[in-house]
């Protein structure tokens, strides 16, 4: 059986959390607690290019955040 991550005939979608990470998820599927769809229904390509295009710092949110801080006050 094929996983549903990896079936380019499918729909998926690209989910974002509040740390600004992104998923690949299957359309069909519920979006999971704490997820918010950042792109519509669309290819599994189409997907993983704005995943590309868009999650360009993999870096945690509160993680960049926090070095931001750090590097501001040794200047």
């Amino acid at each position: 059986m094929n996983s549903p991550f990896e079936n380019p005939g499918s729909g998926y979608l690209v989910l974002v959390n509040d740390e600004h990470q992104h998923s690949l998820w299957p359309a069909f599927v519920e979006v999971p607690a704490g997820w918010t769809v950042a792109r519509p229904e669309g290819s599994r390509q189409d997907c993983l290019d704005y995943i590309g295009e868009h999650w360009t710092d993999l870096r945690p949110r509160s993680l960049a955040e926090a070095m931001a801080t750090d590097a501001a006050a040794t200047r």
